[in-house]
């Protein structure tokens, strides 16, 4: 009985006595840039960040099981995983995850550009337009949404579209494409932002046909507020991010280019299938044409990824290769998961392993080498 008691102390003095064996919550700390400078042997001159919003890892296999077992984001030899989480919430939305990826600091579920004080923080877009570089924007969505609105715009919510719209509007991206017309010119205020544009020498057109690479500027506002889906007729993402990447390629110093496949998400909170593999197959063809750019120039950096999963979306017994995917879904909403990020060119190397979401802001900065 004596050496029964005496083990049974060693063990409670091993495991901290009386104390609950519990598990802090988790520090999120800041990744230092220089560090990963360190760690990038080989900077490129550009980057282009392609964002799948709500896309997971069944969304990516979904798409590919219905693609010939074939997915663009295999050419990306460097992969890792980002956690996704928003400050104080373990499901982070669209405006937190955004604000993560362009400024490098998490933030509360709704903050556009700002911290968990409401104050502006720059984003990556603005360091590269202060460093000379030139930028651009092109999403499937309206271009004052969650996502394209925190690389260039500070607001408290995500839902004040209007003053989002008057942020983009004094900003310096030199290419424009999506939705949103109505928060330019059906406005409170009765401003007319698009005329303000063209007076600081944009081309706005609704018309993408009529652009060339030619315009220093370019605002393409394809809808009064959302374009339709894949399904219903919209045909541009890869054209767009094609128009953008030739002009921004015109910059001598470089330039930073956001695409988003904004639907896939939405399709995830209908819980359709058909709707999220129609979107990811239409994202995955511009990946192909934005890696293909990349692979003859040589001196961008591809990195994709997205800020969330939505529908805790699952492929389930019955499926098969080419022919159904046989869908489960857990929520309409956004979960928790850890998302793949996929990195292509030079600096690709410093985006392999697991880290936070803020972390991605940090590897992109340094591999321009960009100051905040």
């Amino acid at each position: 009985m004596k050496h029964i008691c005496f083990i049974f102390v060693l063990f409670s003095v091993a495991c901290g006595g009386n104390k609950e064996l519990t598990h802090s919550p988790p520090t999120v700390t800041t990744t230092s840039t220089t560090t990963i400078t360190e760690t990038i042997t080989n900077h490129p001159k550009n980057i282009i960040f392609m964002v799948g919003d709500g896309m997971g890892l069944s969304q990516i296999t979904a798409a590919m099981y219905m693609n010939d077992n074939k997915i663009a984001f295999e050419r990306c030899k460097h992969v890792g995983l980002h956690k996704s989480h928003a400050r104080g919430n373990l499901v982070t939305d669209s405006a937190a995850g955004a604000t993560a990826f362009s400024c490098g600091e998490k933030t509360y579920n709704g903050a556009i550009g700002v911290n968990m004080e409401k104050q502006p923080m720059k984003t990556i877009l603005e360091s590269a337009e202060d460093a000379g570089l030139e930028t651009g924007m092109v999403a499937t969505c309206g271009i004052t949404h969650a996502t394209p609105g925190s690389f260039v715009a500070h607001q408290e919510q995500r839902k004040m579209y209007e003053e989002i719209a008057a942020d983009i509007a004094n900003a310096e991206v030199e290419v424009l494409i999506g939705g949103g017309r109505d928060h330019f010119t059906k406005r409170v205020d009765e401003q007319d932002l698009l005329q303000k544009m063209k007076d600081k020498g944009y081309e706005v057109t609704n018309e993408l046909q009529q652009v060339t690479a030619n315009n220093d500027k370019i605002a393409v506002i394809l809808a009064d507020e959302h374009p339709p889906k894949k399904s219903e007729g919209r045909d541009y993402l890869k054209d767009a991010s094609n128009l953008a990447i030739a002009r921004l390629s015109k910059s001598e110093k470089g330039f930073f280019l956001l695409v988003e496949g904004s639907q896939i998400d939405w399709g995830g909170h209908a819980n359709e299938h058909d709707y999220i593999i129609s979107e990811l197959l239409d994202f995955n063809e511009t990946v192909h044409a934005v890696l293909d750019f990349a692979e003859t120039n040589q001196e961008t950096l591809v990195v994709i990824t997205a800020d969330h999963e939505t529908g805790g979306f699952a492929i389930n017994p019955g499926s098969k290769m080419n022919k159904k995917i046989v869908p489960g879904f857990t929520t309409g909403q956004h979960t928790a998961s850890m998302i793949p990020v996929f990195a292509f060119g030079p600096g690709a190397e410093a985006f392999m392993g697991i880290y936070e979401n803020t972390a991605i802001y940090h590897k992109m900065m340094a591999a321009l080498q960009l100051e905040k």
